[in-house]
C-alpha cells in the first residue's frame, strides 16, 4: 500500500555526517569544489613564498607610500585562502541541506572569485614595479625578476577558477533535479508553500554570501589603506563580530517569524547600504584618493557586489516577512522529536497487524 508524502518528514543530516556524499552528482561537486581550493590555494601560496623571499626591506624600514604595496600580495593571499575555504565549507552545508539555491549562489560566488583573480594580475605587476623601482627587492636576478616567475600562477589562477565554475554549472543542474524530491517530501505539493520555501532558501543564501562579501571587504580596508585614525580603525574592526551578530539574528528572525525582530534587522541592512555607498564614493573622492590606489579595483569590485547583494537581501526580507502566519515556519523548523518516517513505518507495522482475540471464559 502506498504512503502518502507528509510535509516535514525530511530530516536534515547532522552538521558533521557525510550521508549526502553517497549521491553520484553531490559527491562529484564536491570533489570538484575541493580540488579548486587545493590547487588555487597552493599556487597562491607559491606566489607569496617567492614574493616574500625576494623583498629585501621588511614593512617596518618601507615609507608610507609603499606600504599598501607590500601588503598587497599578502593581503590577496589570505583572501583567497579565505574564499576558496569558505566556499568549500558553503558546498558541504548545502549539500548536506539540499540547498538547491545555495548551489547556484555557490557558482555565482565562484564567477565573482575569478573576476578578482583576473584583477588581482594586474595589481600585483603594478605594486612589484613600484616595489622594484624604490629599490625594496633584492638585487639578484631572480628576485628582480619575481614578477615573470610569479606571473605563470597568477595567470593559471583564474584558469583552473573559469573551468571549475563551468563544471560546477553543468553539476548543478542535475543536482537541481535530484533534490527537487526531496524539497518535494519536505515542504509538499502545495504550490503556494513551495514558493514561500523558495524565497526563504534565497534569503538564508544570500546571508551566507553577504558575510562573505563584507569581510572581504574589510579585510582588505583594514590591511592595506593607510592613513586610519585610531577611532576609524576601532570601528572597522568592530563591525565584524557586529555583522556576523546581524546576520546570525537575521536568520533566527526569520526562521521563527519574528516581526520586530526582521524590522530592526532590515533597518541595520539600510545603515550597511549607506556605509558601502559611502565607502565606494571615498575611494575616488580627492584628497582620500591616493590612500586606495593598491586596492581601488578591488575594493571598487567588493562594494559594488556587496551593495548588489544587501539590496537583494532587503528585498526578500521584506518578501520573507510577508510570508509569516502562512504555515512555512512548521515546515522549516527542526523537528525536536524522532524520525517521523520511522514512526510512520512503525505506526504502519502496528496498524497491519491483526488485533489479538480476547479470551473468553465457556461454562461446559
Amino acid at each position: 500500500m502506498a504512503t502518502a508524502v507528509t510535509p516535514g518528514a525530511a530530516r536534515k543530516p547532522s552538521l558533521f555526517s557525510s550521508e549526502f556524499l553517497a549521491s553520484k552528482w553531490a559527491k562529484l561537486f564536491f570533489l570538484v569544489v575541493g580540488l579548486q581550493a587545493l590547487i588555487c590555494v597552493a599556487f597562491e601560496s607559491y606566489v607569496f613564498g617567492r614574493f616574500q623571499f625576494s623583498l629585501l626591506l621588511q614593512d617596518a624600514d618601507i615609507n608610507d607610500a609603499l606600504k599598501s604595496q607590500y601588503r598587497t600580495i599578502p593581503t590577496f593571499l589570505t583572501l583567497f585562502i579565505f574564499g576558496f575555504l569558505y566556499i568549500l565549507l558553503l558546498t558541504w552545508d548545502a549539500l548536506r541541506l539540499k540547498n538547491t539555491i545555495q548551489i547556484i549562489g555557490l557558482c555565482v560566488a565562484n564567477l565573482a572569485i575569478f573576476v578578482y583573480a583576473i584583477l588581482q594580475i594586474d595589481q600585483i605587476n603594478n605594486s612589484i614595479a613600484r616595489l622594484l623601482g624604490a629599490g625594496a627587492l633584492k638585487p639578484d636576478e631572480d628576485d628582480r625578476n619575481v614578477w615573470e616567475l610569479c606571473k605563470p600562477f597568477l595567470i593559471a589562477v583564474p584558469a583552473v577558477n573559469g573551468v571549475i565554475t563551468i563544471l560546477m554549472g553543468v553539476i548543478a543542474y542535475q543536482l537541481y533535479r535530484e533534490f527537487a524530491w526531496d524539497i518535494l517530501k519536505q515542504i509538499g505539493a502545495d504550490y503556494r508553500m513551495k514558493k514561500r520555501f523558495l524565497h526563504y532558501q534565497i534569503y538564508i543564501a544570500l546571508l551566507k554570501f553577504d558575510f562573505f562579501f563584507f569581510l572581504g571587504f574589510t579585510v582588505q580596508f583594514l590591511v592595506i589603506v593607510n592613513g586610519l585614525n585610531e577611532v576609524e580603525l576601532g570601528l572597522h574592526i568592530a563591525a565584524i563580530p557586529i555583522t556576523i551578530a546581524i546576520l546570525l539574528c537575521a536568520a533566527f528572525f526569520t526562521r521563527h517569524e519574528n516581526r520586530i525582530g526582521v524590522c530592526f534587522v532590515i533597518l541595520l541592512y539600510f545603515g550597511g547600504l549607506a556605509y558601502f555607498f559611502f565607502k565606494l564614493v571615498r575611494i575616488y573622492q580627492p584628497g582620500y584618493s591616493r590612500g586606495y590606489d593598491a586596492v581601488r579595483r578591488s575594493l571598487t569590485a567588493f562594494a559594488v557586489l556587496t551593495i548588489v547583494l544587501i539590496i537583494l537581501t532587503i528585498t526578500n526580507a521584506f518578501i520573507c516577512m510577508n510570508n509569516f502566519g502562512n504555515g512555512l515556519k512548521a515546515h522549516i523548523l527542526k523537528p525536536t522529536g524522532p524520525d517521523p518516517e520511522k514512526e510512520d513505518a512503525n505506526s504502519y507495522q502496528l496498524n497491519d497487524q491483526k488485533p489479538s482475540l480476547p479470551s473468553r471464559m465457556t461454562i461446559d
